[in-house]
């Protein structure tokens, strides 16, 4: 009899938690059109509520992914939750994007490059979360080189376009897990010692030391760069986190009456890529649409360049 009891008492605790925290209000007072938006990772989770928010504000939406065909049906899905507009009203395109693969992101920029007049914001997303030890097509361990590689070259590629399209934006998806993180220069493809959460927080931090520094590099451009956190999120990130049987459902009714929506995790993407209020504002971090502070170790100028001038190495960008 106690154990039921204590189950409907934190259903109801549970229940009471989200009337009071409501649902996310997405962003929409604002507009997009005439604006490119790129969003890497975008057939799920937050990219696939930041794509359908921009759509709304009447934005064109670049959803780079690796799976085309799940790409696809996103899409459609996507349309037929924001209803069809008038032609300028907005527009969802999908394109083959693989950050594993170095020769698949030079292909998509490749093809960006030749399509698109300009491009207004690029959202890098997508993330690999705690796999275990595998390798990307190029040989760089997978959460290393998919968060930050892949999206390091990818960036690097794009910044001309970017350039040109200014006054433009660059949202980096980080984590706060990046406080468990090191950038160990003598073992970053973790050929010596693999751990799969401390390799995830190693490439959140490494995703904020390479905005710190494309900041940097891109003052007086009119491009701007800024991290953030979506906070604890209900996606398909966690799918190599093993959960014993007899404990998926407490966990499940804890993530529903905690974790964040896709939406609600979204939000700060939204309102990096789109809100008049950060116009301008570069090299920071954000969580909740605020700014937040950082630790030392994430603002470390000298760290941040050598990890720029290794990674260009390793994405080839450098001999």
């Amino acid at each position: 009899a106690v154990l039921p009891a204590l189950a409907l008492g934190a259903g109801l605790l549970a229940a009471a938690w989200r009337w009071l925290r409501g649902k996310a209000r997405a962003l929409t007072a604002g507009s997009m059109r005439g604006k490119t938006v790129i969003i890497t990772g975008a057939n799920s989770g937050l990219g696939r509520a930041a794509a359908a928010e921009l759509l709304r504000m009447r934005a064109r939406v670049i959803m780079g992914c690796r799976d085309r065909a799940r790409a696809e049906r996103a899409a459609r899905e996507i349309r037929a939750e924001v209803g069809e507009r008038a032609e300028g009203e907005g527009e969802l395109v999908v394109r083959e994007l693989d950050l594993a693969s170095l020769r698949s992101v030079r292909a998509f920029c490749h093809r960006v490059l030749q399509e698109e007049s300009r491009l207004d914001v690029l959202i890098n997303n997508a993330g690999v979360f705690q796999c275990p030890y595998m390798k990307t097509e190029d040989g760089f361990e997978m959460q290393f080189g998919v968060n930050h590689l892949g999206h390091f070259l990818l960036t690097n590629l794009l910044l001309g376009l970017l350039k040109n399209s200014a006054p433009s934006r660059v949202v980096v998806v980080s984590s706060k897990l990046y406080k468990y993180g090191e950038i160990n220069f003598e073992d970053l493809n973790s050929e010596i010692s693999y751990n799969k959460s401390f390799c995830y927080s190693r490439s959140k931090l490494a995703n904020i030391l390479f905005a710190r520094e494309l900041a940097r590099r891109l003052e007086g451009t009119g491009v701007t760069v800024n991290s953030l956190h979506p906070g604890i999120v209900r996606t398909n990130l966690g799918r190599h986190v093993n959960i014993p049987l007899l404990a998926k459902p407490l966990f499940n009714l804890v993530s529903w009456a905690f974790f964040k929506t896709p939406l609600e995790g979204a939000q700060t993407s939204i309102y990096l890529a789109s809100s008049p209020d950060v116009e301008g504002v570069t090299g920071k971090y954000f969580g909740d649409c605020k700014e937040e502070e950082l630790l030392p170790k994430a603002m470390d100028d000298l760290v941040a360049r050598k990890l720029w001038d290794i990674s260009e190495v390793m994405v080839g960008l450098l001999k």
